[in-house]
């Protein structure tokens, strides 16, 4: 059953939307606070939040932006804001989608489904296989295997080949590949050839013959491209 958290101070919202979400077959918790939103949202562990921007005690946006550090649930922003930038703001701080104030229950119904749609769609697509499932990437699990042999890797070394995995073929520079991990960036700062000792070490790990990669393909003068063929589609990041 589909948990929807609702997260709004005004209770004539949370009952119109607790009708509305039963009627789907949705089961529906309440908060009327961040604090509470917070404390909902790390051990109820809904499927999805709906979240308003005003609350008594902390913005929505702080929820959201807080929310976002140890979780990807899909948010949905109630805002009586309409305007460009701030409807932006909730996007960039890790909304997933927004409805303003005054707003139908149906439209917000139509939201959520098209949201929790979405994520399923993704979902699906989690797992990377490469060369017969020599190679496979699992997403959720943060892990990669070659030959059923789950690899130790840095968190820097599993974000670099998640991204180059994710589109075969793409040819990565230096630049690219620093912006993809995001990490580090005291450590990286004016040091785009220290990449080359993470591929360095990254290939020691997923090659068999590192002089003669496989996986990860120096094209020079350019960069470095992901050369195993995939099994199935492949995830976007």
């Amino acid at each position: 059953m589909t948990k929807v958290l609702v997260v709004d101070d005004e209770e004539v919202i949370l009952e119109v939307l607790e009708a509305y979400f039963k009627k789907e077959g949705w089961f529906v918790d309440f908060a009327s606070n961040g604090l509470e939103a917070l404390k909902k949202a790390k051990h109820e562990r809904p499927d999805i939040m709906i979240l308003d921007l005003m609350l008594p005690d902390i913005s929505g946006e702080e929820v959201c932006r807080l929310i976002r550090k140890e979780s990807n649930v899909p948010i949905i922003m109630l805002t009586a804001k309409s305007a460009e930038d701030d409807l932006i703001n909730g996007i960039v701080i890790g909304a997933d989608d927004y409805v303003t104030k005054p707003f139908s229950p149906r439209e917000v119904v139509i939201r959520v489904k098209a949201v929790l749609r979405r994520l399923r769609n993704t979902e699906k697509t989690s797992l990377l296989q490469f060369n017969n499932e020599k190679m496979v990437i699992d997403q959720d699990k943060k892990e990669v295997k070659l030959n059923d042999q789950v690899l130790t890797l840095t968190p820097n070394e599993y974000k670099i080949i998640v991204a180059m995995a994710s589109y075969p073929g793409r040819v990565y520079s230096r630049a690219d590949l620093l912006e993809k991990v995001q990490v580090d960036a005291v450590y990286f700062e004016g040091y785009e050839r220290s990449i080359d000792t993470h591929i360095k070490n990254l290939r020691k790990k997923v090659e068999e013959d590192s002089r003669h990669p496989e996986f990860i393909v120096t094209v020079f003068g350019m960069g470095y491209k992901f050369g195993g063929e995939a099994d199935e589609p492949n995830a976007t990041i």
